[in-house]
């Protein structure tokens, strides 16, 4: 046993490893894909909300939060190649920080990829439920069947997860893009798009004000300008699982980030303007993309807003499949380095996947939607669901942005002889816009949401319980991971 920087290393033999191997096999466009489908959902739901202050405050936070991503998404690109480890945000602040600073941001993510899922399937249920006619009371069971069938894809092997990944996201992207071109010559964008006016109320003649409630409302709208972008920074969680991570990394991660920006404004500048639709609409709507396409078919044509409606839940699907995947790998390398008890990182024998990483983390988030559905009921449970969890995996990310800018920042100073096979054109500019707009956001949602407040305190608690073991537990068993080996070495270099 050897200690360092207050906490202990146990040693472990070659056997311990062996039973935690992974498989290569992601290339640029596996890694497209796995970014774009993560976020994807977001471009069919939840963005519209923020509508409810006028299209002009949305584009003016799209804005601001694009910039967020763009900082957040070059950082990664030049950190994921020079630390091109599965741990990802834990490993770059656990070599930026230290292990304390490494596990809290290892902490945050972990809220946000256990909990990004149970949202999702919450809302693949209702879409389901909707399709296939089922009550509300059963909607438990369409949780169990999504989790069953898509952790056990990515079970069956890395393979198989990156090309369903594929191609669910080219089909929800298609589904995307279908709608952008029914929708051109079905829009009227003074009339639908600008009919919010001061203080929300609806402007049956359009021409509304740019910003209704000025850059008050222009705040209020960046948690939901968020989820046109929430979960690409996952891309590192697969660097080693990625054929040639130092090559492919800073191509999947750019290439991802330009595709879902260009889809954001489309959906942004569309979907609000169609004729019928309207901002004042969607700012309350739960399917925006569908009261869309409803609007532009009409009643006669019922049958092919269904078969879209099919295809729209691909949108979900993408992002659950994906983020399933990332949620595997962020507590397989905390596991692995013994941040978490060491035996949630084996992999199946065969196949080569965290298997008990991505079962352990969908049974506890089940536990929690079970916990709210059955103890609230099933109209009270879906608000929360709907709105805390939602919230709770925001916060998460929120808190991981700034330490992987804060990380960058160090990195860049502290550690410069690095090997970095990118740099971002950016640098600590780019990482710092990052950081600063991160606590805006966060600030925003915890003092503008008396519900995102409630699950504040949700996460406080789970914070302190981890802390605690880590500070009893934990640090008394850390293991010499790549992770840590990188960031325990005192070359400079890193290797």
């Amino acid at each position: 046993m050897t200690e360092a920087a207050g906490v202990t290393y146990t040693k472990v033999d070659k056997s311990y490893f062996d039973k935690r191997g992974l498989r290569r096999y992601a290339g640029v466009w596996s890694l497209w894909a796995l970014g774009v489908g993560a976020v994807i959902s977001g471009h069919f739901s939840g963005w519209n909300l923020g509508l409810a202050q006028g299209w002009g405050s949305m584009l003016v936070a799209t804005g601001i939060i694009a910039v967020m991503y763009l900082g957040l998404t070059y950082s990664l690109a030049e950190m994921s190649p020079a630390l091109p480890h599965t741990g990802g945000a834990y490993s770059f602040a656990r070599t930026a920080m230290g292990p304390w600073g490494g596990f809290l941001t290892g902490l945050s993510e972990n809220v946000e990829y256990v909990l990004t899922p149970a949202v999702i399937v919450f809302f693949i249920g209702s879409y389901m439920g909707a399709i296939a006619g089922t009550p509300a009371e059963l909607q438990p069971l369409w949780w169990v069947g999504f989790y069953v069938f898509f952790v056990g894809l990515n079970v069956i092997g890395v393979e198989l997860s990156f090309r369903v990944g594929l191609v669910v996201t080219l089909l929800a992207l298609g589904c995307l893009v279908t709608f952008w071109i029914f929708s051109i010559g079905h829009i009227d964008f003074n009339r639908w798009a600008m009919n919010v006016g001061p203080g929300g109320v609806e402007l049956p003649e359009g021409g509304g004000p740019f910003l209704p409630n000025g850059w008050h409302g222009v705040l209020l709208c960046l948690p939901f300008a968020v989820w046109l972008f929430l979960a690409i920074e996952q891309l590192p969680l697969a660097a080693e699982e990625s054929v040639d991570p130092k090559r492919d990394m800073p191509k999947g991660i750019l290439a991802g980030i330009f595709t879902l920006i260009v889809s954001a404004f489309m959906i942004l500048w569309l979907n609000p303007a169609v004729v019928g639709v309207g901002s004042f609409k969607l700012g309350t709507s739960g399917e925006p993309l569908l009261d869309g396409l409803r609007a532009i078919f009409g009643e006669e044509r019922a049958w092919m807003v269904q078969v879209l409606a099919l295809v729209a839940v691909l949108g979900l699907v993408a992002s659950f499949h994906t983020i399933i995947f990332a949620k595997g790998r962020q507590i397989y390398s905390l596991s692995r380095a013994g941040y978490f008890p060491s035996g949630l990182s084996i992999t199946h024998g065969t196949r080569k996947t965290p298997h008990v990483a991505m079962v352990s983390g969908s049974f506890v988030a089940l536990a929690v939607m079970f916990a709210l559905w059955f103890g609230l009921g099933a109209e009270g449970g879906g608000k929360v669901i709907g709105g805390v969890l939602l919230n709770m995996a925001v916060f998460g990310a929120m808190f991981s942005y700034f330490m992987q800018g804060l990380s960058f920042v160090l990195l860049r100073r502290n550690r410069p002889n690095i090997e970095r096979p990118y740099r971002s054109p950016f640098g600590v500019i780019g990482a710092t816009l990052t950081m600063i707009i991160a606590v805006v956001t966060l600030y925003i949602q915890v003092t503008g949401d008396p519900t995102y407040r409630q699950g504040v305190i949700f996460v406080a608690g789970w914070f302190v319980l981890c802390i605690l073991y880590f500070l009893l537990v934990g640090r008394h068993k850390l293991i010499l991971s790549p992770e840590e080996e990188f960031a325990l070495d005192k070359s400079g270099s890193g290797h």
